[in-house]
């Protein structure tokens, strides 16, 4: 894993970190671990005016807006989507003056949201992703990325997953063929350096 360069025009986007995400069980890192790095990720962006995005999951108090479709999942839940929300996002991260935030209802952050106009708006060609889960969220979000043709950097230790060997996959396998990954203190160092 090498991070090599960060754009002059780079965001921070975390998925998920929210109190339902936050409340499971967590591998291979602890998630209160994973927002005290995502807090010094998004510290070190703030510092350098770089934008930072919060990404919620939450649908309509009535759950009509909330994905359809046959799963296993779905079936084994009552086969009828249900309204979620999955809280306020981590307070070490909310409450910041200028950080944008996008609420989804899918795993995925760029459809149905305003991400990808948010991002253009202000000259984004690259992105630094982390959040929970890994194999979920944090996937689906950087495939769009790269689809969208954004740089997609994975901050690894800035995330975690429900389930130890689909964050291993993402990270191993998946990530390397669509970005670069790399942990919390290379990606600050670049920034630091890129700023200087």
């Amino acid at each position: 894993m090498a991070v090599t360069v960060l754009d002059d025009k780079t965001a921070l986007v975390l998925i998920d970190l929210q109190a339902g995400t936050l409340a499971a069980p967590t591998k291979p890192y602890a998630a209160v671990d994973v927002v005290a790095r995502a807090a010094a990720l998004a510290d070190g962006f703030r510092a350098v005016g770089a934008p930072v995005v919060l990404v919620r999951m939450a649908t309509s108090p009535d759950g009509a807006d909330a994905v359809p479709g046959r799963s296993e999942a779905a079936r084994l839940a009552g086969g009828r989507s249900r309204p979620y929300d999955l809280g306020p996002v981590a307070e070490p991260l909310a409450g910041h003056d200028g950080d944008i935030l996008v609420t989804k209802r899918n795993w995925g952050a760029f459809h149905g949201t305003d991400l990808d106009i948010q991002l253009r708006r202000r000259g984004v060609t690259q992105i630094v992703l982390g959040g929970i889960a890994t194999s979920l969220g944090v996937e689906s979000t950087a495939r769009a990325a790269h689809e969208h043709g954004y740089h997609v950097t994975f901050a690894v230790d800035a995330m975690t997953d429900i389930d130890k060997e689909a964050h291993r996959h993402s990270v191993s396998y998946l990530f390397p063929l669509i970005g670069e990954p790399g942990t919390t203190d290379e990606i600050l160092a670049l920034l630091a350096g890129a700023r200087a």
